[in-house]
């Protein structure tokens, strides 16, 4: 639209300058909607021709067999991580047994193994770090299988045993003498299995 063919058709300056005005407001507003819709085509064009080279990489490809192999693969992926996490549960299961073994005394190392054995098989839960039940089944197993562990009073009772003759009477006798009663109530206190009679009896004679 030009100026000159408004003039012909009578207008005045100002209705002239009215007209060109809106005229160019409605041409900025076709030239933006062109713009997008321009915009628009390209973006459908691109997502087309992406849509045509995924198609053709699947020709040839069984959509059965793509997803039998997906869900094989996600099996896998899910195998790995429990196996992961069951390598992970062993060992600090075993970690935290074997801190608690430290405070157990054992007849052998044959049977700190079995009783190791029987502990993990027992299915006991680890928790923050601890063996839930441990300790009630450790005491159940010494009274099944006392050969396993070592008598700690029982030894001790030997040892305070080892330290003293056993009295004898008549010339021997004298030497219980070197035993006071107060000697004897406290190797008795500290093992309670240790039979004292033999010296007491030694005193008296």
């Amino acid at each position: 639209m030009k100026t000159e063919d408004l003039k012909e058709q009578g207008l005045t300056d100002e209705q002239i300058q009215y007209v060109m005005k809106e005229y160019g407001k409605d041409v900025k507003k076709l030239q933006k909607d062109n713009e997008t819709l321009t915009a628009d085509r390209d973006n459908w064009k691109s997502k087309a021709e992406t849509a045509e080279e995924t198609l053709k990489g699947f020709d040839g490809i069984d959509p059965e067999q793509i997803q039998k192999d997906l869900k094989e693969w996600q099996k896998k992926a899910e195998d790995a991580e429990k196996d992961y996490k069951e390598k992970l549960y062993e060992r600090d299961f075993a970690d935290a047994l074997g801190k608690e073994f430290e405070t157990i005394k054992f007849s052998s190392e044959a049977a700190k193994k079995q009783i190791m054995n029987d502990v993990k098989a027992a299915g006991l839960k680890l928790h923050d770090g601890k063996i839930l039940g441990l300790n009630d089944l450790i005491a159940q197993m010494k009274e099944s299988d006392a050969s396993a562990f070592v008598d700690e009073n029982a030894d001790k009772a030997k040892a305070g045993a080892a330290r003293f003759t056993t009295p004898k009477t008549g010339a021997g006798a004298g030497a219980v003498g070197h035993v006071s009663m107060t000697e004897l109530m406290r190797m008795k206190n500290e093992n309670p299995n240790l039979d004292i009679s033999s010296y007491i009896q030694g005193k008296n004679e």
